[in-house]
This record gives C-alpha cells, sequence and structure tokens, in this order.
C-alpha cells in the first residue's frame, strides 16, 4: 500500500489513561477535547495552522482563564484522527496511507487547515496524496472509498467519494491484461519487468493473467449503498451487462445465506462475510439487499443463471418480501423458463395455512409469463407431429422443453393430498396441445393424481382425462391405460380404440412395405451377377420384418381378448341396457367410421369369431408373404 511521510521531528506524544500530553518540556496551556480523549498542548502550534482552532482558542482567551479548555466542533474521524492533527501541527512525522487519508482531508477542511495558515499545510497535502497516488491505484482506491462509508457527508462535499467511485469503475472496464496485473500497480513480488521477484532477483516468470471478473471479490467489501452506486457508474460507463449481472449474483451469493444452501458441488463456494460489522447480517437487511438486487439485475434474457433467479425468489418467499419483488423475479424466470430444472421448480410452500406442499400458484405465474413471452417472439406456431416427432419451427423447443418440464412437475405435486383438482387441473391445461408430441408425461401425473386422491367422483376423474389425447400417447401408454381401473370407462374404450386402430394401421403398413421389398427383390433378382452379400441382407431384413409382425399379431389377439371380456360384462347387465350403453358411447365419442372401419372395429370389440377369423386370414396372408420370400 502506498505511503507518505509528512515531518520530521520523533513522535514526541505519550498518552496517559483518556488523556494525550506533548512531552516537549514546556507546560501545556490548552486542553482540547475530543469525544471522550483530552489533548494538553499548546495554542500556537494549533493556531498557526488550523483557522477553527485560532478562533476558539481567542474566544477562550477573552475569557481570562490561564489554562483554557476548547471543545472543537464534531471533528471527522474523531479522537484516533485530531491525534494525527496535532502532531502534523508540531511536526511530527505522520504517515499517510489510503487507510487515513480521507478522514485527514476531511478534517483539515474542517479545521481550516489550508495555505491561508501555512505552506504546505495539511488540506493540500492531503489532497495531493489523493489525487496522485490513491486514485491511481486499484486497491488503495478501493481502502479509500471504503473509509468513506464513516464520514460520508463530509466526503460527500469535498467529492472524494465521487472520485474513488469513478477510479473504480474506470478500472473495472479495463481490461487488466492490456497492462498487466494488478492494474496500475507493482506488487513486493513483481519486478518492474513485469517479472515475478524471488529474494530481488528476476525469475523471468511472468504472473498469471486474470479473467474479466477479477474485480467481483474486492467490490463484494463495500456496503450496499456505494456498491449501488458503484454499479450505476460501472453501467454509465459501458461495462458489459452480463460481467454487471455476474458481480450482483457474487454479491447476493456473499451476504444472502439462503442462496448458498442449494449449491451445487460443481460450483464454487464464496465465504459468506457480514454486511455488519461482528454481526451476520439480519432478516431486514437481507430483505433489502434482496429487492436492492431485483431493481439492479438487467431485464434481458440469459445474462443471469436461472438457478441463481430461482434461488432468489425462494429467499424473497422466505424473507416475505414486496410483492413487486416477487412478480419481477418471476417474470425474469418466465423469460427463461425452459433453462430450468424439475429441482428449481419444487418450492416449498411458506404459507402458514400449508395448503400445499409445494408453491404451486407460483409456478403457474411463472408459466403464464414464458407463454406470454412465447407468443410474442413468434415462438407459439401450431405444429404437426408425425411418428412421434415434433414438425415445426425451431422456435418451439422452448416450448416444448416446458412443456416436458412442467409434466414432470405435475408428476411430483400430484401425491400432496392437499392439491385441489381445480389448481392440478388448471397447470396442466394451461400448456398449449401444440406443446405436447407425446402425452405420456401428462397421463402419468394424471394417473398419480388419480391414485393419491380416490375419493374424486366419476365426473370429476373424466373431466380431469379430458386432458389427455389418446391420439397422442405411445403404445407403451396405451397398455398401460387398457389395464388401468383408476381411468373412467369411456377413457379406456376410447384408448383401445385408437390403439387398434394404430396397430391396424402399422400391420398394413408392414405388409405394404413387406410387398414392395419383395418386388424390389424380384427386380434385382432380373439382372446378373448378384452378389451373396446382398441375398444375405434381404435375409436379415425378411427375419426382422417377421419378428415385427408376429409381435403385432399377438398384440392385436390380446386386445380382441380384452374387448371380448368387456362385452361379456356388460351383456350381464341386459341386452337393452347394453344396445343403449354402446350407442350412447359411440355418440358421445363421435366416432365416424367408415364401412371398411366398422367392419374391422366390429370384429375387433364385439364378435370374437369374425376377429379369429380375421386373424387367420392375416396368418394365412403372412404365410403366404414367407413362402414367397423364401
Amino acid at each position: 500500500m502506498a505511503c507518505m511521510k509528512l515531518g520530521s521531528k520523533n513522535d514526541a506524544f505519550q498518552k496517559q489513561g483518556q488523556a494525550w500530553f506533548c512531552t516537549t518540556g514546556l507546560p501545556s496551556d490548552i486542553v482540547v477535547e475530543v469525544e471522550e480523549i483530552s489533548f494538553h498542548l499548546h495554542k500556537f502550534p494549533l493556531l498557526s495552522r488550523s483557522g477553527v482552532m485560532e478562533r476558539l482558542i481567542a474566544e477562550a482567551s477573552e475569557e481570562g482563564d490561564k489554562k483554557c479548555v476548547i471543545s472543537p466542533p464534531k471533528i471527522p474521524g474523531g479522537a484516533k484522527t485530531f491525534e494525527l492533527v496535532a502532531k502534523f501541527c508540531y511536526g511530527v512525522k505522520l504517515e499517510l496511507t489510503a487507510s487515513n487519508v480521507v478522514y485527514l482531508r476531511c478534517a483539515a477542511e474542517h479545521l481550516e487547515m489550508t495555505e491561508e495558515y501555512g505552506e504546505g499545510n495539511l488540506s493540500t497535502q492531503t489532497e495531493t496524496f489523493l489525487n496522485q497516488v490513491v486514485l491511481r491505484n486499484w486497491k488503495d482506491s478501493l481502502k479509500a472509498l471504503q473509509t468513506c462509508d464513516d464520514i460520508l457527508p463530509h466526503a460527500e462535499e469535498l467529492h472524494v467519494t465521487r472520485r474513488c467511485l469513478e477510479s473504480l469503475a474506470t478500472k473495472a472496464c479495463t481490461d487488466p491484461n492490456l497492462f498487466g496485473w494488478p492494474i496500475m500497480e507493482r506488487g513486493p513480488m513483481q519486478s518492474p519487468g513485469g517479472s515475478v521477484m524471488w529474494n530481488g532477483i528476476s525469475t523471468g516468470a511472468r504472473p498469471k493473467h486474470s479473467n474479466s471478473d477479477w474485480w467481483y471479490e474486492d467490490v463484494s467489501t463495500l456496503s450496499l449503498p456505494l456498491y449501488k452506486r458503484l454499479i450505476s457508474i460501472m453501467e454509465s460507463h459501458g461495462n458489459r451487462r452480463e460481467l454487471l449481472a455476474g458481480s450482483l449474483a457474487y454479491y447476493a451469493k456473499k451476504y444472502l445465506h439462503g442462496l448458498n444452501r442449494r449449491q451445487g458441488a460443481n460450483e464454487t463456494t464464496s465465504c459468506l462475510m457480514p454486511m455488519t460489522s461482528g454481526a451476520s447480517p439480519s432478516e431486514k437487511e437481507q430483505k433489502v439487499l434482496l429487492e436492492e438486487i431485483d431493481q439492479l439485475l438487467p431485464v434481458q434474457k440469459g445474462l443471469v443463471p436461472t438457478k441463481f433467479l430461482f434461488g432468489l425468489l425462494r429467499t424473497a418467499l422466505i424473507l416475505k418480501s414486496n410483492p413487486s419483488c416477487l412478480a419481477n423475479l418471476e417474470k425474469r424466470i418466465g423469460m427463461q423458463l425452459e433453462q430450468a430444472t424439475l429441482e428449481d421448480l419444487l418450492m416449498p410452500s411458506f404459507s402458514y395455512s400449508m395448503e400445499t406442499l409445494y408453491n404451486v400458484d407460483s409456478v403457474q405465474r411463472i408459466l403464464e409469463h414464458f407463454l406470454a413471452m412465447d407468443q410474442i417472439t413468434g415462438g407459439s406456431s401450431p405444429c404437426s407431429i408425425e411418428d412421434g416427432q415434433l414438425i415445426g419451427s425451431p422456435s418451439l423447443t422452448p416450448i416444448t422443453t416446458v412443456a416436458k418440464l412442467i409434466d414432470g412437475y405435475l408428476a411430483e405435486v400430484a401425491p400432496d393430498v392437499n392439491l385441489k383438482l381445480p389448481k392440478f387441473q388448471a397447470l396442466a391445461a394451461a400448456v398449449p396441445e401444440y406443446a405436447r408430441p407425446l402425452d405420456d408425461g401428462l397421463y402419468r401425473a394424471i394417473d398419480i393424481y388419480l391414485k393419491s386422491h380416490p375419493w374424486l367422483a366419476e365426473s370429476d376423474r373424466e373431466q380431469l382425462c379430458r386432458l389427455i389425447d389418446c391420439q397422442k400417447l405411445s403404445l407403451e401408454a396405451c397398455t398401460h391405460a387398457a389395464q388401468n381401473e383408476r381411468l373412467p370407462l369411456r377413457i379406456i374404450v376410447q384408448v383401445l380404440f385408437f390403439e387398434q386402430l394404430q396397430l391396424r394401421t402399422s400391420i398394413a403398413g408392414c405388409f405394404l412395405v413387406s410387398d414392395n421389398l419383395d418386388g424390389s427383390r424380384q427386380l434385382r433378382s432380373g439382372f446378373a451377377g448378384s452378389t451373396d452379400g446382398g441375398w444375405a441382407t434381404a435375409v436379415r431384413e425378411n427375419q426382422v420384418l417377421k419378428v415385427g409382425m408376429d409381435n403385432m399379431r399377438t398384440r392385436v389377439f390380446e386386445l380382441e381378448k380384452e374387448c371380448s371380456s368387456m362385452r361379456h360384462e356388460i351383456e350381464k347387465l341386459g341386452r337393452t341396457k347394453v344396445s343403449s350403453t354402446w350407442g350412447n358411447v359411440s355418440k358421445k365419442f363421435g366416432f365416424k367410421m367408415k364401412s371398411q372401419m366398422c367392419s374391422a372395429q366390429e370384429g375387433s370389440v364385439s364378435k370374437q369369431n369374425n376377429g379369429s377369423a380375421k386373424f387367420e386370414k392375416a396368418k394365412d396372408r403372412h404365410g403366404k408373404h414367407k413362402k414367397n420370400s423364401s
């Protein structure tokens, strides 16, 4: 740290208890009381350097006392600073440093220690040291700025605070690799050429270059008011917004203890320094800090990690921050919800009522912000789904990611018995239909909810299950749904219908592919010189096709057995009731069956014998195909 020595005499001051005495051999003729300390001094050295002391001594002398006692106005820095001022007046050696120069500069201005009362007075020397030494050095500027907190009104009046902030902001905006590290200074282990020193000998090794975030730790030691002003000045100087956001996140993690509770093992840990000396920050201080960080964070997607924003929101809920702060954080998260994880969404409910285990309302609002932003950016255009693949604009990728995330969240909160149906249904319905290529995740969440809420009425179950698009269920999900006793009957019938339709379509497609493959082999057989490798490939393809067709026929047979058993159970209720029930089901689902489709469906659901006949026909056809392939 840079320093400067003033004066030439040795220290002639001694302290005895709460009093300081000047041991010059002459008896003191004035007592200066500063706070609880008494300084037994002499009039002439004081009045020759200070205009304020000259007036106070003159006023005390008029009263006729031989030994006057004066109490100057509140001196910046208190008794400790006045001790240095008194030593300067006596010409004692005084060392100026970044830690005391601000106190001495303000005290000199307060006591009117200007050039009118002696050349090279304290005011001039401290101002020179401040401009030529302190403000040119990063560490010294930071240390001087920290001392401004104690005497902020006096430092503001002399513009010391603003100059220190400007110095720091300018150096933080400068790339340290351009000028070497540290900026504008050389450490005790660094030579003038920039190489590392060892026992005074240059080793030739160069110091490591720092990243652009080298100043995060240093500025995090500032108080919140000074830190806010520094960030504002840096922004006006054109510092990159992502660096400012990173500094804000670092500052928040340092003082908001709740942000580090879910910190991963791969993240760097930061020491938690107290906001006030000697004590950890109180809840009130943390609440104020969090709301200020929210105001300072730039509103731009991607500048701040989503996990950090969720940490702020979780802490704000614990500290019961104002509603505007909570709304801003939810909006920021909604802008980049596709970057979140399921763990981030699982925020506990901190309300006294404890209606639900997790804060579902907050997730609902975050999702609404995301959907609103998605519509503004034009990402909500319709898309088509073919073979389980989403076909559409690349901008649909974020919303499909969010849909999968919400389905996973619904599955996690579904076991909560206190979660009401309207709240669960509203969150599930908030995701647009085009955002889900498959409804397997939604079906799983609804199934878990039905299992955890067995007391739901049949009408509520049907209303909830209407959110599922049976045409967007995979074969595995259809198989599970067909045997799920928790689902309403009409949903099971609908699943069976679309599953069997899908299977028959797939079988017909396989037969078509098989015919095309057989024709292509016959075409290739007309050319001379066919190789053994081509024949082996054809055999393998034929075997794979055979296995796939066998699996499909087995599944069709199982479905026909299930439908037949369902029909027998329903027939027990009476032929009249059965006919009316099936009529209502077909009308309610709105199945528009063509002539050839009707025969297929009636054979699979109602007539076991016809289904077996169709199965035998398919088997004969496959036998013919197998014979041709052989």
